[in-house]
């Protein structure tokens, strides 16, 4: 297994492990290991505190993998919308937001969705494939490396994919992104958000770092929830609360509104009440225009309100804003828009 497909403690003894077969002594473990997460390098020839000849020893054996950038879109409110083309071909999507001090960089775990939710461009793709532990955290070491950027402050699992379906290989991209000697980040500032795959919840629920946990709910009740998500079928809201009561930090649920179908006065009745089961924050987001035909978005006044019921009913709740409005910015629709040119050039 390559070292970067490692957790930082694997990959340290990977490390010196080769060093060891290599003749080479045991501190350059402390000069090579915080080049492939703490302190990145494009490629082994810029860790120039090597020398020329180890260097060609690691291209050789364990070249740094890069992600390519297929797409690049800036949005005016500061948004960025990446599309990466990963070694196979398969292309998968990143969103950098900034927003005052804090810079959330969303990040994707599969190549498409097994989940279908019916509201999401990345859901009507379908399935490809599982990512690695490199290509989930290569994401976040891109951005590292780009100069016109700030270090991410947030990472969050809400790009393509569904984080705990992909559990083997984002448990040890979670370690990536938290160790101090992979990425760094504390584990409050890493979010993983899930449809609800009860299994992965109790994995995640035995983590000893409080990761932070957000449930895509996105409808109230099991009829509803069931009409749009799949999901809901195997796993019910009933089944995914009481795996959400294993997590000792306050969840979030993650709410889009879509007009007519989850905005009504007596959804947020009942959204109040499995907030307050389970001590939720929630998130209303308004629906992203243009990424998922047959659904509109909630009208203001109706989100509005809605926030308003659920904060008379002891709930906390953010009302989220669109943003990268004038860009491909929902998940998904970069990929989309991508595709068909390359489709219609042909």
């Amino acid at each position: 297994m390559k070292w970067f497909d490692r957790a930082p403690a694997d990959a340290e003894r990977a490390i010196a492990g080769w060093l060891a077969a290599e003749g080479e002594p045991a501190y350059r473990v402390r000069q090579i290991q915080p080049r492939l997460w703490s302190r990145p390098v494009a490629s082994w020839h810029d860790a120039t505190d090597l020398p020329h000849e180890l260097i060609a020893r690691l291209e050789r054996d364990m070249p740094v993998p890069r992600l390519e950038e297929a797409a690049k879109q800036v949005s005016r409110d500061g948004t960025v919308k990446f599309l990466w083309r990963l070694a196979d071909g398969a292309s998968i999507e990143s969103v950098y937001i900034p927003e005052g001090r804090r810079r959330t960089l969303c990040i994707s775990s599969q190549v498409g969705c097994a989940f279908g939710c019916l509201f999401c461009a990345t859901g009507r793709m379908g399935f490809g494939r599982h990512l690695e532990p490199s290509e989930i955290a290569a994401q976040v070491r891109e951005v590292l490396l780009d100069p016109a950027l700030e270090r991410p402050t947030n990472v969050v699992f809400m790009g393509m994919g569904e984080p705990l379906h992909n559990w083997v290989s984002v448990n040890v991209a979670l370690s990536i992104l938290n160790d101090p000697r992979g990425i760094g980040l504390g584990a409050r500032h890493i979010t993983v958000s899930t449809v609800g795959v009860v299994p992965g919840l109790e994995r995640l629920a035995r983590r000893p770092e409080q990761f932070s946990v957000a449930l895509s709910l996105h409808a109230p009740t099991t009829a509803q929830r069931g009409a749009m998500m799949p999901v809901e079928r195997k796993w019910p809201i009933p089944q995914v609360i009481a795996a959400l009561k294993a997590f000792p930090r306050r969840v979030t649920f993650e709410y889009v509104m879509i007009r007519g179908h989850n905005d009504a006065d007596a959804d947020a009745d009942e959204l109040a009440r499995l907030a307050r089961e389970v001590g939720a924050h929630v998130n209303l987001l308004p629906l992203h225009p243009g990424g998922t035909p047959g659904f509109e978005p909630a009208p203001a006044e109706r989100i509005t309100a809605v926030a308003e019921r659920l904060r008379g009913r002891g709930v906390n709740v953010t009302v989220r804003r669109s943003r990268g409005l004038d860009i491909n910015a929902a998940c998904g629709q970069l990929r989309v828009a991508v595709e068909r040119r390359r489709v219609g050039a042909k």
